[in-house]
């Protein structure tokens, strides 16, 4: 962005809630179903057909400001938001206005939320986001613009959606990324919904303007729609960024409108003039009375998790991992989970199981594009397969195998594994004599050993694993080593 200027961003997110039915009515919520089939009257919008409020979707929304730290109004009541489009055949949304379920409250910005190639120029590490509101409304149904016509898909109808909007406190595109990636790490990690951006459970508008250094006065706001992904988001902002300046310097000038991003072409495309809050005729709904929301907030209060941040860095005082590795672990709900069953069924140091719920099963996880909490090898034979080379009756190399073989056979026992592939602990006295023929062959290698450069121990050791053909381990070869060399 040019020196000069100053970006304004603030975001509204609307997200998907985990329920079994939509909001208003009994029909099951669902996702890939054949089109049209989870509908009724209310979703559909008949005329005569009535709203019942979703009371596990009210939960969810009030849970979800206790994780953000929102305040909830002691009463809060349902609005009609007037608009005429094909998605809502009634022609208004029930959502809500001036008494939503959460209030104020915000997004921290940790970090490792960054994209990594902004990790080392973060502006305001520490910076938290601020959210005006948290509201909850009905979905709308899903259109899709043809070549020569549009079809429309009402299962999406209906559903519980949160829309949760920031103040505008984002500075640049990367604030945003890292406001997104944690908020809806915080949404998975409560159980409030998957947030899938892919199935449109998470779905981003952008709010966007441009104003010259030294001016108090926001510049001219532009809405972005169509991001489907939060490095979407980014690449958008960057874009519209560089054109809104481009035409202030220009001499130009910007009318408040609503543009959507081509993400193919890499460029945003004007949709249409954009609508100020009065234009939807705000109304309260007659068919659904306020609610008292005291008891409903005491009672979710039990169900709030201890959040990723706090979860990391407990890992990193309890587990003495580094700053990184508790990151990576306390990212997913279910891989903490399975790290820490892993270190408490372990002998081994939490940072050895670390390095290998982070290096080996991460890695075979994403081969097999599974989730954390889909794994089919336990976190017990994990911490197995780690206490065999504890014990010295494996190797690093030798437990991998024995990793690749559990995985592919998840009943079996690690050492049972082991001993079929033949990884039996070497005679001691036999290893030892390979020691010594190893330090006796080369005298050279030793005098520089004992004169300092002691990285030639593992040249050494090296010797020994191949004359006892992989079978010594090879932490015990080096100790011993250095006992003979050293002491």
């Amino acid at each position: 962005m040019h020196k000069d200027y100053i970006a304004t961003i603030g975001l509204e997110v609307h997200c998907q809630v985990n329920t079994r039915s939509k909001m208003f009515c009994s029909c099951r919520t669902s996702f890939g179903e054949e089109p049209n089939s989870n509908v009724c009257p209310t979703c559909m919008g008949l005329p005569g057909a009535l709203p019942v409020l979703n009371k596990a979707a009210i939960e969810q929304t009030i849970l979800a400001g206790l994780l953000l730290d929102c305040t909830t109004p002691e009463i809060s009541k349902w609005d009609r938001k007037n608009y005429f489009y094909p998605d809502m055949p009634k022609n208004y949304q029930i959502s809500q206005f001036d008494l939503p379920l959460c209030l104020g409250g915000s997004v921290p910005l940790p970090d490792h939320s960054y994209p990594k190639d902004y990790q080392q120029n973060i502006a305001h590490p520490g910076k938290k986001i601020g959210l005006t509101r948290i509201h909850l409304e009905e979905d709308v149904a899903k259109s899709t613009h043809l070549a020569n016509s549009s079809v429309i898909d009402f299962n999406r109808a209906g559903t519980p959606l949160m829309e949760i909007v920031s103040e505008p406190e984002i500075e640049t595109p990367e604030e945003a990324f890292a406001y997104l990636k944690t908020l809806q790490q915080i949404l998975i990690y409560g159980e409030i919904s998957d947030a899938d951006m892919e199935k449109g459970q998470l779905r981003c508008d952008v709010n966007v303007s441009v104003r010259k250094k030294g001016t108090d006065k926001l510049g001219t706001k532009i809405e972005l729609k169509n991001m489907n992904s939060i490095s979407a988001v980014r690449r958008a902002l960057h874009h519209e960024i560089e054109r809104q300046t481009r035409v202030l310097e220009e001499g130009g000038s910007h009318a408040q409108a609503t543009w959507r991003w081509n993400d193919d072409a890499g460029v945003t495309e004007f949709m249409r003039g954009k609508e100020d809050a009065h234009d939807y005729r705000y109304f309260p709904d007659p068919d659904l009375l306020p609610i008292r929301t005291g008891e409903i907030v005491e009672r979710m209060r039990d169900h709030v998790p201890e959040l990723p941040a706090a979860k990391s860095a407990r890992f990193e005082r309890d587990y003495e991992v580094t700053s990184y590795d508790a990151y990576v672990l306390s990212s997913d709900r279910s891989l903490a989970d399975y790290f820490e069953n892993a270190a408490e069924a372990s002998q081994a140091p939490p940072k050895k199981i670390a390095n290998w719920v982070i290096n080996t099963l991460l890695r075979h996880l994403n081969e097999d594009d599974l989730s954390p909490g889909a794994s089919p090898l336990s976190a017990e034979k994990l911490a197995s397969t780690v206490d065999l080379i504890e014990e010295g009756t494996i190797s690093n190399n030798q437990a991998r195998e024995v990793f690749n073989s559990l995985w592919a056979n998840p009943s079996r026992n690690p050492a049972e594994i082991a001993k079929d592939l033949g990884f039996e602990p070497a005679d001691t006295g036999a290893v030892d004599a390979l020691i010594d023929e190893a330090i006796a062959a080369n005298p050279d290698k030793v005098s520089e050993i004992q004169g300092g450069n002691e990285k030639l121990v593992n040249w050494l050791t090296g010797q020994v694993m191949k004359a006892s053909k992989g079978k010594a381990n090879p932490k015990q070869v080096t100790d011993s080593i250095r006992v003979k060399l050293l002491h």
